[in-house]
């Protein structure tokens, strides 16, 4: 059973929501929050699995609740939502340790099984999505003073192109049919670029190359 809290500020929204996922018999909705301190709270009281967060919110917006849930309950996995008219809140909630996000629009069926990826311990940010919302987000940041391109130390050269292909959107099936290596060598290699990187997911690893620089967001603009 998949324990699921929901954190949003409008009521329709929420019950929305659990209206969505209460019918499945592997979910049950413990719990529904109006703001970001109040999901991190209940997360306490409650012990969910997922938290289903709304990024803006009142009194703790949802980057600052995600923040507080990784530190302080990370067996709480939180699954972020946004309606990507902020793009870099949804970036910041990357960062802070949501696993995924998605947007507000998606399909029931995409809801669920999001929930249950999160639960699975793995991201569910589509690659090329992705790579577009963090492209927003380093253009709008690009007056800010950037590091040169730097590789970790550590990392192999085809550990590094395997981070460059992972970066502007290949899944692990791309990623194999473009070096001809197989499926389960590109999962091996992406383990250790994770642990070279010093990050969770893909997701994280993304946000590290635009931040390295080896990814430049002009050249996913197109």
């Amino acid at each position: 059973m998949i324990r699921v809290l929901i954190a949003d500020d409008q009521p329709l929204v929420r019950r929305g929501l659990s209206l969505i996922l209460a019918p499945h018999p592997d979910v049950e909705v413990v719990g529904e929050a109006g703001d970001g301190a109040e999901a991190v709270a209940l997360a306490r009281d409650l012990h969910p699995d997922v938290v289903v967060m709304d990024i803006r919110m009142p009194v703790l917006d949802g980057v600052r609740a995600t923040a507080e849930l990784a530190s302080a309950r990370p067996a709480s996995r939180v699954l972020a939502l946004s309606t990507f008219d902020m793009d870099e809140y949804v970036v910041a909630a990357l960062r802070a340790g949501a696993y995924g996000f998605l947007p507000k629009d998606v399909s029931p069926e995409e809801l669920i099984a999001a929930v249950r990826t999160v639960h699975a311990g793995e991201a569910v940010v589509a690659p090329r999505l992705l790579t577009r919302l963090i492209s927003t987000y380093v253009r709008a940041t690009a007056r800010e003073p950037r590091p040169a391109p730097a590789a970790p130390a550590g990392l192999t050269p085809r550990e590094l192109e395997i981070w460059r292909l992972l970066a502007t959107g290949f899944d692990n099936a791309g990623i194999a049919a473009e070096l001809d290596i197989s499926v389960s060598t590109v999962k091996n290699h992406l383990t250790g670029v994770f642990g070279k990187l010093g990050v969770r997911d893909r997701a994280q690893a993304v946000i590290a190359a635009y931040e390295s620089g080896l990814v430049e967001a002009e050249r996913r603009s197109a």
